[in-house]
């Protein structure tokens, strides 16, 4: 059917009476709109296997009734699904392992297969209020046995034995589906006003529901909001100029809360604050969507225990799982391939972050050009960044390691590229840092600089320093810049493979160490040094204790000063197999049991 045999030929008639009584005919299985039309209701439907085509034409809301406060589901259509009072409440005798799809209940025979429940953990002691990792709609699809059943969701998490699931079984809405409308909202809204705005879509309580080809302009909440929805496509949707960027959960294209696999693709927004936010979600993918104007973020995650989602060939500001402690704070192997934009930020508890050939251009926007990653867990490659990559850790349950491979960045004066807080490993492999001037590695785990490439900003710059406890440099080129060992704990590093240091820097020394009280291991074979002039130091050791062994390297001009205070007590020197071309020794220990470095060189 359509609005016409209802006697709605256009806008001017209120088409709410005639879409009422379409949807509450089950004998009407297809909607259709040939003309424009206006509402002004906010409609609930329990519908089931049906579909609304509103054929390309303007859907407004001119005079549509007051929402409640707060109220994201107060769409013209929201599709909700039957919550019943059967409720089970299960506690885990045994832990729970990531990816189990096996659920311990009191009674399987609660249950019967093909059954939907909403299932939803309680928050674990100590935890934020919300810090919940399972909340998801879920089908049963097998009993087990007597006291377990399977439902079609691997969990994403690990949960200790004592947690406490609640069951309640619901009739959800099945294959509603909305296409092809352009939507106008209320215009003029102000930006915290929630009761005035309109919006067209929502689902809650929702399986296989779809929508497509909505172009949706000036709508306040999310044009297609969704809650406790599995199965889901939304495609080709579009959003420009909502009423608010700035209020909570306004200004999106769309939002998911509890929701599993869902697809969004081929979408786009302007100027809005979200294109698309998975919250408590799961196996999503998010393929050629683009969003411009786009200093709210169009991708984000809330940081509620999302886990195995995947983008790919998208662009627009992409920020993850930063709403705060209450939630979690938390995702899990999120994927992102072929993304432009003009920050990335995934700072807070990510785990196994993937990004690959992702482009981040900076614009006028404080803080971007970055790239920002939890170290744990997170592996980049080829990646390039305008700006700084910074590497923090406020997670540890990994069993990967952090690795950026075959990247570049320019990092900037004074630029902290490990944090304090990374205690993990990190390997940077065939990486190219541009632009140091006083880069700081602060972490104290191990550090892998394996065939990269770190220049400085100019000739003048400060070299980088570096606090991790463990330093590998495996070849690579070190150009305006060098290496400050700098720490309260002891440290090593150990650089081989031919190594290329070269240029200058504003310490006039390529490797050096600050602070005495530790002891510095200093292991060096097959190194290439470079100076440019008599004053620079290839190694500058003037104090502290040393273990110190260099082989198989080479020298040109310059200096080389291992202070005698630097080899007394416990430390030792062994230099030898290197060849010192128009290298000046301005300070050298005697030789001793402890020291060896007249033999088996060649000085020319």
């Amino acid at each position: 059917m359509d609005f016409r045999q209802f006697g709605v030929h256009d806008a001017a008639t209120p088409a709410d009476d005639a879409l009422d009584a379409m949807v509450g005919d089950p004998a009407v299985h297809r909607i259709e709109a040939h003309t424009d039309l206006n509402f002004t209701k906010r409609h609930t439907f329990s519908r089931s296997r049906i579909e609304l085509d509103f054929g390309g034409n303007l859907v407004t809301t001119t005079g549509i009734e007051k929402n409640a406060v707060n109220n994201p589901f107060g769409a013209v259509l929201y599709f909700r699904g039957t919550v019943t009072g059967t409720t089970v409440t299960s506690r885990l005798s045994a832990a729970m392992p990531d990816l189990a799809d096996t659920f311990e209940v009191p009674s399987s025979k609660s249950f019967t297969v093909g059954q939907w429940w909403s299932v939803e953990i309680d928050a674990a002691a100590g935890t934020g209020l919300y810090e919940k990792e399972v909340q998801k709609l879920v089908q049963i699809t097998e009993i087990v046995d007597a006291t377990h059943i399977r439902v079609n969701y691997k969990i994403g998490w690990d949960l200790a034995a004592g947690r406490t699931f609640t069951w309640t079984l619901v009739e959800p809405v099945e294959r509603a589906h909305v296409r092809n409308m352009v939507f106008q909202g209320v215009p003029d809204v102000a930006d915290n006003d929630t009761v005035t705005g309109s919006h067209p879509i929502a689902y809650e309580y929702a399986v296989s529901c779809d929508v497509s080809g909505i172009d949706a302009t000036g709508t306040f909440w999310p044009v297609i909001m969704r809650r406790w929805c599995t199965y889901f496509h939304t495609s080709e949707c579009r959003l420009k100029n909502p009423a608010s960027v700035t209020y909570g959960g306004a200004g999106y294209l769309t939002q998911q809360i509890y929701c599993l696999y869902g697809h969004v693709e081929d979408c786009h927004v302007a100027n809005s604050r979200h294109l698309n936010d998975w919250t408590a979600s799961a196996y999503g993918y998010v393929t050629n969507c683009h969003g411009d104007g786009d200093d709210q973020g169009p991708f984000v995650t809330h940081g509620q225990f999302e886990h195995d989602l995947t983008y790919t060939g998208n662009s627009g500001l992409m920020t993850f799982a930063n709403s705060g402690a209450a939630w979690g704070g938390a995702a899990k192997r999120v994927t992102v391939r072929r993304h432009a934009c003009s920050w990335f930020v995934a700072r807070t508890n990510i785990t196994d972050l993937t990004l690959e050939d992702m482009l981040v251009i900076g614009n006028a926007q404080a803080g971007s050009g970055m790239i920002w990653v939890n170290a744990d867990g997170a592996q980049l490659r080829g990646c390039v960044a305008s700006g700084p990559l910074v590497i923090s850790q406020s997670s540890n349950r990994s069993k990967r390691p952090t690795v950026i491979a075959d990247s570049a960045f320019t990092q900037g004066k004074a630029s902290e590229v490990t944090a304090a807080t990374v205690g993990a490993d990190v390997h940077l492999l065939r990486v190219t840092l541009k632009g140091l001037d006083g880069a700081r590695f602060n972490g104290t785990g191990q550090l892998v600089l394996d065939h990269c490439t770190f220049t400085g900003a100019a000739a003048t710059a400060d070299p980088s320093t570096v606090a991790h406890a463990d330093t590998a440099v495996h070849g690579g080129a070190f150009t305006d810049t060098g290496l400050v060992l700098r720490s309260t704990e002891d440290q090593r590093l150990w650089i081989d493979g031919g190594a290329r240091f070269g240029g200058a820097n504003s310490s006039a020394a390529f490797l050096t160490r600050s602070g005495a009280d530790r002891t510095v291991r200093w292991q060096l074979d097959g190194v290439d040094s470079h100076a440019p002039d008599a004053g620079t130091a290839h190694l500058l050791i003037t104090d502290g204790v040393n273990h110190y062994r260099a082989g198989g390297s080479a020298f040109t001009g310059g200096r080389l000063e291992l202070d005698p205070e630097a080899f007394t007590g416990d430390s030792h020197l062994l230099h030898t197999g290197c060849t010192e071309d128009g290298v000046t020794r301005t300070k050298m220990p005697a030789e001793g049991d402890r020291v060896r470095h007249t033999t088996g060189n060649l000085l020319v």
